[in-house]
C-alpha cells in the first residue's frame, strides 16, 4: 500500500519547488508548486503502486510551470522588473522599499538562465533536487549517461560563468555522482 499523499508532499516538495523555480525563477514558482500538488492529489488514487512518485511529480511540476509561462505570454511584462535578460523577483513592501535577492543569487540565476534547457533541468533535478541520474533521465529523456554528461557540462558552464573552480569533492560528485 502506498504512503499517504502527505508523505509524498513532505518527501518531494523541495524537488518540486526546485523544478518550478528552474522554469519560472520568481514567486510564480510557489503558485506552480501548489498547482502541482493540487493536480497530484486529484490523480493520487489512480496512480499505480509501482509508480516512481518523484518522477511523476516532477513531470507535473514542469508542465504546471510551463503553463504559467504560457499564461504570462498572453500578458504584458512590466519593464521595470527586467534587468537585461534576467527577470528579477523584486518584492514590494508596504513602506515602498524593494527587497532583491542577494547579488550572488542573481548571478546564479543569470548563469542558470544561460544554460541550455536540458542542462538547467539536469542541474536542478540532480544537484538541487537530489534525484539520482537514472530518475533524472526518466524525467528529462535520454540515457543516464547522457544526462550525467549534460549535468557535468552544465556545472562546468556555471563554474566558468561564476568564476569558481569548485572543490575536489564537488568535482568528484559531478564526475561520479
Amino acid at each position: 500500500m502506498r504512503d499517504p499523499f502527505e508523505g509524498a508532499v513532505r518527501a518531494h516538495g523541495r524537488t518540486v519547488l526546485a523544478v518550478c523555480r528552474s522554469v519560472l525563477r520568481d514567486d510564480g514558482a510557489q503558485d506552480a508548486w501548489s498547482e502541482t500538488f493540487l493536480s497530484a492529489l486529484v490523480a493520487w488514487p489512480a496512480l499505480p503502486e509501482d509508480a516512481n512518485v518523484e518522477a511523476w511529480l516532477v513531470t507535473i511540476a514542469r508542465r504546471k510551470a510551463l503553463d504559467e509561462l504560457r499564461r504570462r505570454g498572453r500578458h504584458a511584462v512590466p519593464t521595470d522588473l527586467l534587468d537585461g535578460d534576467v527577470h528579477l523577483a523584486a518584492r514590494g513592501h508596504a513602506s515602498g522599499a524593494v527587497e532583491l535577492p542577494g547579488d550572488r543569487d542573481l548571478d546564479l540565476w543569470a548563469a542558470l538562465a544561460g544554460l541550455s534547457d536540458r542542462q538547467r533541468r539536469v542541474v536542478v533535478l540532480h544537484h538541487v533536487g537530489g534525484m539520482p541520474y537514472a530518475d533524472v533521465a526518466q524525467v528529462v529523456g535520454g540515457s543516464a549517461v547522457a544526462v550525467r554528461r549534460a549535468g557535468a557540462d552544465g556545472v562546468a558552464a556555471l563554474r566558468r560563468t561564476l568564476g569558481g573552480a569548485g572543490t575536489d569533492q564537488e568535482r568528484t560528485e559531478v564526475g561520479g555522482g
